[in-house]
Parts: C-alpha cells; structure tokens; sequence
C-alpha cells in the first residue's frame, strides 16, 4: 500500500488520493502502510494512528488492505494462521464501525509466488465473506490483478511483490469508480465487488 518500488512514491493509494482530487473530491491523504506487516501488527496499531488524523468533525474514512504479509511461510507456517487474519479484519471493521468511521477493505494483490497467490486467494474469500457479514465495501483484486499482464509483469520485474509505477497505476484504476462513488455517497453500502 505504500508504493514501495514507485519511483513516483505513490503507489495506488497515492493515485486514488490523486483521482478524487481531480474529480473535485479532495482528501486530506495519510498512507499508513508499514511494509512487511501482517494483520496482528496493523489490528494493534490501527486506531490510535487514526484517531490522531480524524477528528470528530470531519468526513473519516478509512482504508485498509493487508494480507500478503499474513500469508509468507516462516518456520514452515503462514505469518499469522487464516483465522487469526479473518478474527483481525473483523475486529477492525467493528471497531471502526463503532467509531463512525466509513471504512472500504482492499483485498490482497497478487506476488510473483504462485504458492503464496493460492494462499492469498483462500484469504481473499474469506476476507470477502466478512466483508459482506460486516456490510463494508471489499474490493477485490486479486484475481484481475493476477490477469494483468501489465501487474504481473512489474511485479516480477521488481521483488516479487511490488510493481512500479505502471502496475500501481493499474491497480488504482481497477479501484478508482468505486473509490469515486465510495466518497460522494457517505453510508451508501456499497457491495463487495471485483
């Protein structure tokens, strides 16, 4: 999510910050992605580093995608088991549901590892399954990413995990019409798609 590997630091979160600004929706943008985090690590820190950007008075919104790091064989396991990624993200949306914050969830991109890609799959379900439980908008990549000749291509180009400036670019205009609509209709209960 922080765009590492975009030689323009934007990443697709950056570029979608950039499209609401041109469609006359500006945003006061903070990417607060840390680069190899998993679930756990984000769930622990998520709502103080929020609180101190969204005060009561303003339209908060927030934006999560995670899961790639959850998914990585360390020691011969997954980073963090399926159920612990699935009991992370739904806590998150409930807290943030409590908070009166719109939250939309990104589902996972694919890597250049196409082990990890069937893990990541299995979580992008699950994740979707939440998603719908929790009535928040899910977007899901990671099968049309994982078609993208352009996404594949960049991400094996790079480390195996983060395209550049092309793939991001990518990314964000798959994203891009729900984003729009996601922050001219506040509540609007916007399904999963992809």
């Amino acid at each position: 999510m922080a765009g590492h590997g975009d030689r323009e630091y934007l990443g697709w979160a950056g570029r979608l910050a950039a499209r609401a600004a041109n469609a006359g929706r500006p945003v006061t943008y903070y990417n607060l992605g840390v680069r190899g985090q998993t679930s756990a690590d984000i769930a622990a820190r998520w709502e103080p580093e929020c609180e101190q950007r969204l005060p009561e008075s303003t339209d908060a919104r927030v934006v999560f995608s995670f899961g790639i790091n959850d998914t990585l064989i360390d020691a011969g396991k997954a980073r963090v088991p399926t159920e612990q990624s699935i009991a992370d993200l739904t806590a998150i949306l409930r807290r943030a549901k409590d908070r009166r914050w719109e939250t939309m969830v990104v589902a996972p991109p694919p890597v250049d590892d196409a082990e990890q890609n069937a893990r990541i799959e299995k979580l992008d379900a699950h994740f979707t399954e939440v998603c719908e439980a929790e009535e928040i908008p899910y977007v899901r990549v990671h099968q049309p990413l994982r078609q993208s000749e352009i996404w594949m291509r960049e991400v094996r180009a790079g480390d195996g995990f983060h395209p550049s400036a092309a793939g991001y670019e990518e990314f964000a205009a798959m994203i891009v019409p729900l984003w729009l609509l996601w922050l001219s209709e506040p509540g609007s209960g916007l399904p999963v798609v992809g």
